[in-house]
């Protein structure tokens, strides 16, 4: 699929009509073999339909419109749209009051043109990195399809709806990887911003501290678009920097640890590419974090976060959820006030050691995922279940805890298995770092 900004420039001159655009994502999603229901819980066909030709019209017209007016995305279903029951995926909001008015970021998509085509499948309650849904059904990864492996997740019907041309982008949320992960494992471009950077209002809370808004798309410079509208610019695409004489540190610690051969030799490659194009790749020890681990050993901010969220919807509905979320959910109530505040003083440690070790660096990079995606029938298996979560979650979650932003793009063969490689900035750095993710997509595309 086209990028945003090619597709803007399209219909702004009437090569291609928003018509045009809303009709093949809705074939998309009717023939998509049954991903098409998996992916996308909520369609608003109708409405992205009559939205459509009210932008043709209009452009037709020489009336105004907004520069990316007309084209289809997709949110997470976990964000809030006026006059709906915000599902987040589960069973256990049934019962709960619509939503008075759209998410915040919903409102900056609409008021700059994007049409809404659906709300996108995603793991319960956005508590699990793999992508499976035992409500409305668990995605199927683009590769490798026969076999049937896991999306990511937890944005899985996101990533799916971008592969698929279900639409041209779609919006999902990362607390511990969650647009990182499934973009990894599908081959698609996923980004994290700086917590603070966009409003969380309107998105159903996993973790406040943590909970970040980001794109999945199919190139890095659809995601510097998104980014900058959602986090209320005009949609500013970035010059990408010569990648010559960039500074990249690759951690030696923590992040390696039980890697697959595939991912370790795709890796590896990607690396020599990027030494040959100009760049510097320093190892760098980064032992603090291997410390990570111990400082999480009782569920970490996400834990304790997430349990607050959910104590009181689980002691009324526990039977509507899913009990393997329940369950990892119920494990933050071991926490202590003091055991939490011990953990935020930890994080700013950890925090304060990172940006001294990387300061002369312009980011570090590290595989997204440690594994390639599991098949959906091995997540059966609890312990195998357990297992790859945590794996999948590790390094993406790195990020989240350092308060930092990250890219993660797709740097397999085509005919590979999707790997990603993690671009990561400090806090704040989200512009440069995206502008930098345009210099290495421009060597890795080139295969």
């Amino acid at each position: 699929m086209r990028s945003l900004r090619e597709l803007a420039a399209d219909l702004n001159v009437s090569r291609v009509k928003s018509r045009t655009l809303v009709d093949r994502a809705l074939t998309a999603v009717n023939n998509a073999d049954g991903e098409g229901a998996r992916s996308i819980l909520t369609l608003y066909d109708k409405q992205a339909i009559a939205l459509a030709d009210w932008y043709d019209t209009a452009r037709r017209q020489g009336n105004p419109v907004p520069y990316f007016a007309g084209i289809p995305i997709t949110i997470k279903d976990l964000f809030d749209v006026a006059g709906e029951v915000t599902r987040a995926g589960s069973r256990a909001t049934e019962g709960d009051p619509p939503a008075s008015h759209d998410a915040a970021v919903v409102k900056r998509l609409r008021a700059a043109g994007f049409i809404i085509l659906g709300k996108t499948n995603m793991t319960e309650f956005a508590y699990s990195g793999l992508g499976m849904n035992a409500h409305f059904g668990t995605p199927v990864n683009p590769y490798d399809r026969e076999a049937g492996r896991i999306p990511g997740g937890s944005s899985s019907g996101a990533a799916i709806s971008v592969c698929e041309g279900m639409a041209a982008a779609s919006i999902g949320t990362d607390t511990g990887g969650s647009c990182r992960i499934p973009a990894a494992l599908c081959g698609i471009v996923g980004y994290k911003p700086t917590a603070a950077r966009i409003p969380i209002e309107g998105a159903f809370p996993l973790s406040q501290t943590l909970d970040s808004i980001g794109p999945l798309a199919n190139t890095v410079s659809c995601c510097a678009i998104l980014d900058s509208i959602m986090s209320g610019g005009d949609g500013a695409d970035l010059k990408p920097y010569s990648i010559k004489d960039l500074r990249f540190g690759v951690p030696q610690a923590y992040v390696f640890d039980d890697m697959d051969e595939t991912v370790a030799d795709v890796f590896e490659r990607t690396l020599s590419r990027l030494a040959s194009a100009g760049a510097v790749i320093r190892e760098i020890p980064l032992r603090v974090l291997n410390e990570l681990s111990a400082i999480n050993r009782k569920g970490g901010i996400v834990g304790a976060e997430a349990y607050a969220n959910h104590r009181n919807r689980l002691r009324s509905s526990k039977a509507n959820y899913d009990p393997w979320v329940a369950n990892r959910i119920e494990t933050g109530k071991s926490q202590t006030a003091a055991d939490y505040i011990d953990l935020l003083a930890d994080r700013q440690m950890v925090i304060s050691q990172v940006q001294d070790e990387c300061s002369e660096l312009d980011g570090m990079l590290f595989p997204t995922t440690p594994i390639i995606a599991p098949l959906i029938s091995d997540m059966q298996d609890d312990a195998l279940a357990r297992m790859a979560n945590k794996l999948l979650l590790r390094n993406t979650a790195v990020v989240n805890f350092l308060d930092g932003c990250a890219l993660s793009l797709p740097c397999h063969r085509r005919a590979g298995a999707p790997v990603g490689l993690m671009l990561v900035g400090q806090t704040g750095e989200d512009r440069r770092i995206l502008s930098i993710g345009k210099a290495l997509e421009a060597v890795l595309s080139v295969q």
